[in-house]
């Protein structure tokens, strides 16, 4: 059997890390480097044949020219904007992404929280099942007899023209923002590392700092990885930048939110509405303090139990076989997917 000395750069801890090397193919020699610098990358690319990347680093001419075998650039994810094309295309090596479906189902999901809380879902489906007269007699709809909002629901808002913040800003965070452009929504993004201008035209979205964001957002989307330091980062301080009336969604790494204050603040009237997708403790327990407002439904609070990314077995992770779909594709000659130099 051939092998294929293969460098896979990662951000993503020890179960993602396990979840990628199950999925790939027997023929790869993979050297896995977690949240490499250059200097790591350049020393460990000689002699590789296939450099998977999945947004640990920027991959400049430098490191291409690194790879004195390198016959294939893989990103993971829909985001090449980091990686220099026009030296791979000189250097004659193909580059090609790859769209994670977990990932845009993720997107999907917070798409679907953004619009429940601005239409008040869970109220407004609520509202209907009531016994209630709604003060005149049922009558058979026609052409000119209709009864518009015949519950008497109030606040119901739009995405159309709001602006959308979106704290973490990673292949999630492009889905979601390719996926806002039809709403019209004047998006904010922070991350570490500023995306190039390029990239902001492209996604018609604009760099915040995290308090600018805060500050500026009507609806807020946490999307940050979980870390020492954004546990339990959305509290009261951060929410009290927020503007009245604003809401957060998030699918974020699970202990981001403080849902005391975040409970709190919704009761109070200080926040529009809530939806998360994770929390501090999972499963969640029934001590969680977001869990009473959740079952009043003109709380316009949602509540899912980490399905964003669709429907797996307890504590899984998503199949990263389809992760080596070009590498496989090249190994048989066959047409590359994706390929963008």
């Amino acid at each position: 059997m051939t092998t294929y000395p293969t460098l896979f750069i990662t951000h993503r801890g020890a179960r993602h890390q396990q979840a990628a090397l199950q999925g790939a193919p027997p023929e790869l020699e993979i050297t896995m480097l977690r949240d490499p610098s250059k200097e790591d990358i350049v020393q460990h690319l000689p002699g590789k044949r296939i450099l998977i990347t999945e947004r640990a680093q920027p991959i400049d001419a430098q490191i291409i020219a690194a790879g004195d075998e390198l016959e294939l650039v893989q990103r993971l994810g829909s985001q090449t904007y980091d990686i220099d094309l026009a030296a791979a295309r000189a250097a004659g090596i193909p580059v090609c992404y790859q769209p994670i479906g977990t990932t845009i189902m993720v997107a999907e999901h917070m798409l679907l929280q953004l619009l429940a809380l601005a239409k008040r879902l869970r109220e407004a489906m609520h509202a209907v099942t009531l016994d209630q007269d709604w003060g005149m007699p049922p009558k058979r709809c026609t052409e000119d007899h209709f009864v518009v909002d015949f519950t008497h629901r109030q606040g119901i808002g739009t995405l159309y023209h709001q602006t959308v913040g979106i704290l973490g800003f990673g292949e999630i965070g492009i889905e979601l923002a390719r996926r806002l452009k039809g709403f019209e929504c004047t998006v904010l993004y922070n991350k570490r590392s500023r995306l190039p201008e390029t990239a902001e035209r492209d996604l018609a979205i604009h760099f915040a700092s995290q308090d600018d964001l805060a500050r500026a957002s009507d609806y807020l989307c946490i999307l940050l990885p979980y870390s020492p330091e954004t546990e339990e980062f959305i509290d009261k301080d951060f929410i009290a930048m927020m503007k009245a009336g604003a809401c957060i969604v998030n699918c974020g790494g699970s202990p981001l939110l403080n849902e005391a204050d975040v409970r709190d603040a919704l009761a109070s009237g200080r926040l529009g509405g809530v939806a998360s997708d994770t929390f501090v403790w999972e499963p969640i327990r029934q001590d969680n303090p977001l869990l009473d407002l959740a079952r009043v439904p003109d709380s316009n609070m949602l509540l899912t139990g980490h399905t964003a990314s669709g429907s797996l077995e307890a504590a899984g992770l998503p199949e990263r076989f389809v992760d080596y779909t070009n590498i496989r594709r090249w190994m048989a000659g066959e047409p590359l997917l994706f390929q963008v130099a």
